[in-house]
């Protein structure tokens, strides 16, 4: 056996099981079609055997896991498509291509359904910001996500950031993108009808990307790692926005079977997918496929990544029709298939030509390997878990802490334009994006969505599959505290590398507390995405699954409260007592501390808060509300009240289990803080009683200082000056 298999990522069994399939040694061409299709990106050969254990359907369900992004519907003949992705490590490459590539992959995932692309959102995750690398990279990447959405015209309404130590080296770029459509236009990737025609559409086909995400994200990073530049796919936007609009109007026109992106491993996975998914096989001819470098080899012309790409499958009466919607969105338009019985792909040199490659289609996803990986919890987990924060001494300042805290993510989101399309009712910045369920095309109705992404990686250090829980469990209320009712989640599982059984343990965890409150919650999981892999010099990163949540508002009449003051209004917090500082951002930051026990989430209780927000955002009972996570009720406030530029004065009450420093920076879940007018303070605590939701005073709002009794006393002005300047000074934009 010789050596090619183990320089382009496989092992020697892989190689063995490889030929077992064939019948006989796998060619060159075939061994690198197998490498990237049996890559980690592409075949999730590590964690498949976890994935099944998450809750897929649900009757709103149009489509789910398998395709390329989750379908529900939202009432009024209406869908959406949904879907997170990484881009990873091509973006700790090259930051600003990384990152862009990452947004057009997205949106072809959604357009591929038949919807158009209406949102995006992302998940930011950077090394601390002392470091020149990891500001270079943090630049690169917002200017990447702003470069190519708003050249492609597609807003980016949501997101949030994350700077730990534990991404530098590996920084996490995710990008969740929803698209809207009628149901009947619903496009699925599978090849039907023998004689049927198989069309490149798009860009032509260069070296740019070849290896791309199906390597990059196999391996973990080390010195040198600059070499791997050349992997890094290049975008185009404005290319990105004539495909978006041609396979709309080839949708339109009933003029497409089935439909599938060239996103990982190029054009080896989306012929052999559309092909397998439809019981088929492909004849391709490499030599009609538009180059945009010569001398390019069938290998690289397969396995390229090169970026605005589709491969359409159309009835050959139908090919001049194709042609024509495509030369008047000027977008290249080439066959260079045929689908064929037998479920054979088969690569040809030139009609007629010799037969480079010839094998079943099927075996380059469905056979590929299914690990088992050897999975084992920390040796110190015990330890670690019994080690409880609360014997911690208490910040000498309350205030400095709480203003240490603050940062303002407007320096990212206002470089995104999020009103394109003018259906952006509530943007970045606060709980949950919300947009009007508005597209050309679509029936007119009043309903609206909520999208949200939430992560914590300090959480789920201490505990993958509570941390986990508690994420989608935060989802959950953002979207409430929009008014809206979750409908589906996605997620973007990010973790270090799975040959390491510590991280493996990691990953099963987290699958479990996804799993086990989805489906607690009612909520199918449509989508989602793994990231493997992430590890820097032999150091893997904090686990830190991103999940998604969408929402839907049955009838949007007024726009969201939003998270802000009233002065004059009463503050009270809604939901159970705080259990305490284990996993809160204050004790990582004040004492590097790591351990205790995650606070419970009581997923009945949960529910009940969810409920009574969304009640009294619907029915117009309160003027601002914010729930209580990151950085606990402390955090929460202050948030509020720079926002608005309205101050506040309380008093947190204290038990005997918990209260001072604790009570405000504990990250218990289940817990929302609103502003009611006096006029509907008695009618919101009278719903609270009858949800069986405890409910505290805390004061009032107003002022120009936020005071909480014996804790804090700290100006308004000082807090907006952090909040405002905290990020641009650490990126070095402002003077300090």
């Amino acid at each position: 056996m010789g050596e090619l298999h183990r320089d382009l990522g496989l092992t020697d069994d892989e190689a063995e099981a490889i030929a077992g399939l064939l019948g006989r040694p796998a060619n060159d061409l075939e061994l690198a079609m197998y490498a990237v299709m049996w890559s980690e990106h592409c075949s999730y050969k590590s964690s498949r055997v976890h994935l099944g254990r998450l809750p897929f359907t649900a009757p709103w369900v149009l489509a789910g896991f398998g395709e390329n992004a989750g379908v529900v519907d939202v009432g009024d003949g209406i869908a959406v498509a949904l879907r997170i992705e990484s881009h990873n490590h091509p973006s700790a490459i090259e930051p600003y291509q990384g990152a862009a590539t990452g947004v057009g992959g997205i949106i072809r995932d959604i357009f591929t359904m038949g919807a158009r692309p209406i949102a995006l959102l992302d998940s930011l995750h950077f090394g601390p910001l002392d470091n020149p690398r990891n500001r270079w990279v943090m630049e690169g990447v917002v200017s990447g996500v702003s470069g190519y959405g708003n050249s492609v015209g597609v807003p980016t309404v949501g997101g949030e950031l994350s700077v730990r130590p534990c991404f530098t080296g590996n920084p996490l770029v995710n990008v969740a993108c929803v698209g809207l459509m009628r149901h009947e236009r619903l496009v699925l990737a599978r090849a039907e009808g023998v004689g049927n025609l198989a069309v490149l559409l798009g860009s032509s086909t260069g070296r740019d990307g070849i290896g791309g995400v199906s390597v990059l994200a196999s391996a973990e990073f080390s010195d040198g790692d600059e070499a791997k530049r050349p992997s890094v796919q290049v975008g185009d936007p404005f290319e990105e926005k004539r495909l978006i609009e041609a396979c709309l109007a080839l949708f339109d026109a009933d003029l497409v079977v089935g439909i599938q992106d060239l996103g990982g491993a190029g054009l080896c996975c989306a012929t052999s997918e559309i092909a397998a998914n439809g019981g088929l096989g492909m004849d391709v001819d490499v030599r009609t496929v538009p180059l945009r470098e010569a001398g390019m080899v069938p290998a690289e012309i397969m396995t390229s990544e090169s970026q605005e790409r589709m491969l359409a499958i159309v009835e050959p009466a139908d090919l001049d029709k194709v042609l024509a919607v495509c030369r008047r969105w000027e977008v290249q338009a080439t066959v260079v298939g045929t689908v064929t019985t037998g479920g054979r792909l088969r690569i040809l040199d030139g009609p007629g030509g010799e037969v480079l490659a010839d094998v079943p289609a099927g075996t380059l996803h469905d056979d590929a390997p299914r690990y088992r990986r050897a999975m084992q919890p920390p040796a110190d987990l015990d330890a670690r878990r019994a080690d409880d924060p609360s014997g911690l001494p208490a910040p000498d300042d309350c205030g400095a802490a709480l203003l240490d805290m603050l940062a303002d993510t407007s320096w990212i989101w206002t470089q995104y334009d999020h009103q394109l399309f003018l259906n952006t009712v509530e943007g970045p910045g606060g709980d949950a994006a919300v947009l009007r369920v508005k597209a050309p095309g679509l029936p007119a109705t009043r309903r609206a969505i909520a999208l949200t992404t939430d992560s914590n990686s300090r959480w789920c250090a201490l505990d993958p599959r509570a941390g986990t829980a508690l994420l989608v469990a935060e989802g959950v209320l953002n979207g409430a505290c929009a008014g809206a009712r979750p409908l589906a989640v996605v997620n973007c599982l990010n973790f270090g590398n799975p040959e390491h059984p510590e991280v493996m343990w990691q990953f099963s965890e987290a699958v479990d507390g996804l799993a086990d409150t989805c489906r607690a919650m009612g909520l199918p999981v449509v989508g989602g995405n793994v990231s493997l892999y992430n590890s820097s010099d032999g150091v893997d990163i904090d686990p830190t699954p991103v999940i998604g949540v969408l929402g839907v508002i049955d009838e949007l009449t007024r726009r969201p409260p939003g998270a802000g003051l009233h002065p004059g209004g009463h503050l009270l917090v809604l939901g159970p007592t705080p259990g305490g500082l284990a996993g809160s951002r204050w004790a990582e930051a004040a004492h590097a501390h790591r351990g205790g026990t995650l606070p419970a989430l009581d997923v009945d209780v949960h529910a009940a808060v969810c409920e009574l927000v969304r009640g009294l955002v619907d029915d117009g009972l309160v003027d601002g509300l914010h729930d209580v996570s990151d950085g606990g009720l402390g955090l929460a406030l202050a948030e509020m009240a720079v926002r608005a530029g309205t101050g506040f004065e309380v008093d947190i009450p204290a038990t005997p289990e918990i209260g001072g420093h604790a009570g405000l920076f504990s990250e218990s879940p289940s817990r929302v803080v609103v502003c009611v007018p006096r006029s509907h303070v008695v009618e919101v605590t009278r719903r609270a009683a009858d949800a069986g939701v405890p409910v505290a005073a805390l004061g009032h709002a107003g002022g120009d200082r936020m005071v909480v009794a014996g804790l804090v006393d700290v100006a308004l002005a000082d807090a907006t000056a952090a909040w405002t300047g905290s990020l641009p000074a650490r990126l070095q934009l402002i003077d300090t």
